[in-house]
């Protein structure tokens, strides 16, 4: 472990991916920080100006090892479509370069949830990369629960059952139900603060450390909010009235099998209505801002406004095809 009583050097992976840019800007602007990115040598993503880059080849055991030793800690950020194997590989490389943290590829709903994990099977690699990391036992975890990506979701119509070009909604059950919810920039914020944390208990008190959080979960939202309040902040931000649209509503059940059904057919639009369906189930188990409890006023997070990551999700919605 370093002999500092801070982490200062951070290898990212996905130091150019949608939310891993925010966390790697977020973390340079601290001055607190060397971030290395972790990169293959085919890779065409930009990565942010400030960081240094690491070539490995995840066929390469060595290649990854090398690259990471001699570095504080470990954040993995990867999309759905990634390789299963490839997280595995990093947590066997930190193990082996001695790597003291590991920031795993959660970033997710509540994965404690063991109902929410079990009908998702998306889901269940989460905690299965926490117990690897636990298994190796050379490395301590801290897995960032933030719920789904707002911007990122409310653009798909198949996941907040918005469709921005035909102004219709769905809304799941009575559209009432709550769900913690996160922006990239939140979660950049999130990440930033948590790793400038004293590794051990300082001045500012026991709370105000890692340790407090190693080998655990912590929570982080941007919003907890309802398909209403959704809807209304859209009608905002699209100067629209209710007239407008065209709003109908479906049992949030009924669309998760369905979406199962769909995913079985081939319709890769399936699998994203089972996904977020699930979370807005009234078991509650997408609201873990009200069930867990979340970090952000001990990270300082600000209250963003809502319409803002309205507007950015709407903007999305007309320059990518979801299909």
């Amino acid at each position: 472990m370093t002999a500092s009583s801070y982490i200062e050097k951070i290898a990212i992976v996905g130091a150019g991916g949608n939310s891993g840019k925010f966390m790697t800007e977020s973390l340079l602007r601290t001055g607190k920080h060397t971030v290395t990115a972790i990169t293959r040598a085919d890779s065409k993503t930009k990565l942010p100006e400030g960081v240094e880059v690491k070539i490995i080849d995840y066929d390469n055991h060595t290649s990854i090892v090398d690259a990471l030793r001699g570095q504080d800690a470990l954040v993995i950020t990867m999309g759905v479509m990634a390789p299963a194997d490839q997280q595995s590989k990093l947590i066997h490389a930190a193990a082996d370069a001695s790597v003291p943290w590991i920031l795993p590829n959660e970033w997710s709903p509540d994965t404690a949830d063991k109902a929410l994990v079990e009908d998702v099977a998306a889901f269940q690699k989460i905690p299965q990369a926490r117990e690897l990391i636990t298994k190796l036992g050379k490395s301590s975890f801290i897995g960032i629960t933030t719920g789904f990506w707002y911007e990122w979701s409310l653009a798909i119509g198949a996941a907040y059952g918005f469709d921005f070009a035909d102004r219709t909604v769905t809304l799941f059950d009575d559209g009432e139900t709550k769900i913690s919810t996160s922006t990239w920039p939140q979660v950049g914020r999130a990440v930033a603060g948590l790793l400038s944390l004293p590794i051990h208990a300082e001045d500012q008190g026991k709370d105000r450390c890692l340790d407090r959080f190693r080998d655990g979960l912590v929570y982080v939202s941007r919003f907890t909010v309802s398909q209403k309040d959704m809807l209304d902040s859209v009608l905002r931000v699209t100067q629209t009235s209710l007239n407008d649209w065209r709003v109908t509503h479906e049992p949030v059940q009924e669309r998760f099998h369905k979406g199962i059904e769909a995913l079985q057919k081939g319709d890769r639009m399936g699998f994203a209505r089972m996904m977020y369906s699930r979370v807005f189930y009234p078991d509650g188990n997408g609201n873990f801002e009200k069930t867990r409890g979340t970090i952000n006023e001990l990270l300082g997070l600000p209250q963003e406004d809502i319409d803002e990551a309205t507007k950015a999700a709407i903007q999305r919605s007309k320059e990518t095809t979801w299909s």
